[in-house]
């Protein structure tokens, strides 16, 4: 070939949820959408708060169109970094200041930009928990990185606290951390947040280097319990918050998002000029203008939050009276569900003749289950269950 290979694997094989996505479509166009029960792709189906619509009118019909719609800083309007600093400040507790912000197209920029800034080496190793979105593994090898797998705790799927030390070693660079958990819906506890930071704080020691703690958290305001969220900085300096607004105001297609680089970490200042220049480096300068204005304005706005919980109370309870396992999520929309057969393709090659469209999760790191995206409407639950229950009794014949 005369072009990159790496880059022509990546364009001519989707992520399996995009090749499941797009199968619905084509599926729905044959028998009708009502008829296929597609829960593959993380679309939020609760709409932006009102205070997001009507501020983006405002915004068209009262701002100078040519300023509206002009570059910012490369790394963000200055104004709202400043917006998005004291609102987290005064959230968590932190101490940003808007020279630690760096406004991105999404959580998916956010994680590629600031690996890329970390990663000095091939030699140099990521780790990922499992389960993890799919796409760490293409993050971290854009960045030079090898990507280390670590355990979940069965049932619970907290943080392996012993495969985590033991993963740990002089060529550890990055931790990244997802939680509330996409695909499980599983929230890190406190003390598995502890925990974390001390292991690390032991292996800093013991190697004579800094190990940064990278967090991706775009369902940090999609928890049903009323439990604290442990903010990241509060429990370790060397860390790195990677953020969207995709979820938590319901704006998946707009891509605004933003880094935010713990003002406590070793040279906290030249790791911001490393994200500024990784950021330049990929191209990801200036975020969407429009929805920077508009995200800093409605940091307090909320999605239904009620709508979530309703869908996640009707899928366990429905899939756990019928006898499926699954992980009680406390946040996100995702219900992570046991395969009911070792291989999770053959059980989803046998959901999918009942038009269930599920996610198998080997690429998650964690063989054997499927994820269930019920950000969907109620209507889809609800006519979906007899089917998962007509699969379950296929195999229990």
């Amino acid at each position: 070939m005369n072009f990159n290979e790496k880059a022509y694997e990546l364009g001519s094989k989707r992520s399996v949820i995009r090749e499941i996505f797009e199968y619905s479509k084509k599926r729905a166009s044959e028998i009708g959408a009502d008829k296929v029960y597609d829960f593959s792709l993380g679309n939020p189906s609760v709409e932006p708060p009102k205070e997001v619509t009507e501020t983006l009118i405002n915004l068209l019909n009262k701002e100078n169109p040519t300023a509206l719609h002009g570059y910012t800083s490369a790394q963000g309007d200055a104004n709202c970094r400043d917006k998005i600093a004291k609102d987290l400040n005064k959230k968590y507790g932190a101490s940003f200041s808007a020279n630690n912000i760096y406004f991105t197209c999404g959580a998916a920029a956010s994680l590629s930009i600031t690996l890329k800034a970390l990663v000095t080496s091939s030699e140099e190793e990521c780790i990922a928990i499992a389960p993890f979105f799919t796409e760490y593994r293409v993050f971290a090898s854009n960045a030079g990185a090898k990507l280390v797998v670590v355990n979940p705790t069965p049932k619970t799927f907290q943080v392996d606290l012993e495969d985590f030390k033991n993963k740990i070693t002089k060529n550890t660079k990055a931790v990244i951390i997802n939680s509330p958990n996409n695909p499980s819906g599983v929230v890190y506890t406190e003390e598995t947040i502890k925990n974390i930071a001390k292991i690390l704080n032991e292996k800093q020691e013991e190697y004579g280097k800094s190990i940064y703690l990278v967090t991706d958290e775009p369902y940090r305001e999609l928890m049903y319990g009323e439990e604290k969220y442990p903010f990241i900085t509060n429990y370790y300096d060397n860390s790195v918050v990677c953020y969207s607004f995709s979820k938590s105001l319901s704006l998946p297609g707009e891509r605004i998002g933003y880094i935010a680089v713990n003002p406590k970490a070793e040279y906290a200042n030249e790791l911001y000029l490393a994200v500024c220049g990784a950021g330049r480096a990929l191209g990801y300068v200036c975020a969407p203008s429009l929805f920077q204005r508009i995200v800093t304005e409605n940091l307090d706005a909320k999605v239904n939050l009620e709508a979530y919980k309703t869908n996640r109370d009707l899928i366990y309870n429905g899939l756990t009276e019928i006898g499926y396992e699954c992980v009680k999520p406390d946040g996100a929309f995702y219900l992570f569900v046991k395969a009911l057969e070792d291989d999770a393709f053959k059980f989803f090659e046998k959901a999918k003749k009942h038009e269930l469209l599920v996610v198998p999760c080997d690429d998650f790191g964690v063989k054997g289950y499927v994820r269930i995206a019920y950000c969907v409407s109620k209507e889809r639950i609800i006519n979906s269950l007899p089917e998962f229950k007509k699969l379950f009794d296929e195999y229990n014949k």
